[in-house]
């Protein structure tokens, strides 16, 4: 069973890491606004909720797998004595972080798609945007990380 949920963990990791790069190569590559925007208009309800659905499974199947491992019992050791500890705390409150984004981002994008959004809409979305993508490589590391030190 515990393989199984990490394997579904695993996927989940794969297709929300894998759309928020594909975003991002097309942010970048796209050349000129009106392709932007019409790529947008028609991916960006798709992918968001294509990535809130792995979110959510994300973060049950870690859920799952923090309390599966006890790691709980990680969290009360001294960070500078535990690597484990201090692993576990960071990919923790990154988590936390890029769901917080999430939230923030998928907000303004529902409430403004098709519509035009107003300066802070567009800065806070952006933001948030990159602030999720970076985050989503810093995660990467502590669970790569992670997975060393338990194997």
């Amino acid at each position: 069973m515990v393989d199984v949920v990490l394997y579904i963990h695993i996927l989940g990791a794969t297709a929300w890491i894998g759309g928020s790069l594909l975003l991002f190569a097309l942010g970048i590559l796209l050349k000129g606004k009106e392709a932007q925007e019409q790529t947008y208009e028609y991916l960006g309800p798709l992918y968001g909720y294509f990535e809130t659905f792995w979110l959510v499974v994300l973060l049950s199947t870690g859920t799952f797998l923090f309390f599966n491992f006890n790691l709980i019992d990680v969290l009360t050791l001294d960070i500078d004595e535990s690597k484990l500890g201090y692993m576990m705390s960071n990919k923790l409150f990154y988590v936390g972080a890029i769901t917080l984004f999430t939230i923030v981002h998928m907000r303004i994008a529902l409430k403004t798609h098709k519509n035009e959004r107003t300066m802070v809409q567009k800065i806070v979305s952006r933001a948030s945007s990159m602030m999720i993508f970076f985050l989503n490589l810093i995660v990467l590391w502590y669970a790569m990380q992670l997975r060393h030190i338990l194997s």
